[in-house]
């Protein structure tokens, strides 16, 4: 139920929603990951291979210095729209990326579509596709209010609010 409320607010232009009329359009950055080498989401990523979380990359020149970022790894086509595999906040703004099946340090975790506070890999079945969104998001904000692990909707309700720039890479994944 509480996924339901959320998806309004998320929904058309991604996590942003209704919100960029409010703040402005956020300004753009530049996501790229080592291990996408094509638009396939590579097998060790996904629930059939080793379940890592992948390694991701960004840039951009800001207007306003970013006083943290935020990822959120999502699915915007799954039958439960959207499925989140993976909200990290928190993250320094001196940081650049994040390794491989590794967190920045201090970065934080919230709950994802799964209940837990970790990377959910995306797990297509058969013949289905499954799109892979990974966003990250430069906010005006650290996010310290928000509690140990947040609710899905507390954490993304809390990056909306604060967004300033925003970029993302997407890739397809499946079995």
């Amino acid at each position: 139920m509480a996924l339901a409320a959320v998806v309004p607010t998320v929904s058309g232009c991604g996590l942003l929603g209704g919100l960029t009329k409010r703040l402005g359009a956020p300004e753009s950055m530049t996501v790229t990951s080592p291990a996408f080498r094509s638009e396939t989401f590579p097998l060790q990523y996904t629930c059939h291979g080793a379940g890592l979380s992948p390694p991701l990359h960004w840039s951009g020149a800001f207007s306003a210095q970013p006083k943290s970022f935020a990822i959120v790894v999502d699915d915007g086509q799954a039958p439960i729209t959207p499925k989140i595999y993976w909200i990290v906040f928190a993250i320094s703004p001196s940081t650049t990326d994040i390794a491989q099946n590794q967190l920045p340090t201090g970065a934080r975790q919230a709950l994802n579509s799964a209940g837990t506070a970790r990377y959910d890999p995306p797990c297509p079945t058969g013949a289905d596709v499954a799109t892979i969104r990974l966003t990250v998001y430069a906010l005006n904000s650290s996010l310290s209010r928000l509690p140990r692990q947040p609710s899905l909707r507390a954490a993304w309700t809390a990056i909306a609010r604060h967004v300033i720039a925003t970029g993302r890479l997407t890739v397809k994944a499946k079995q």
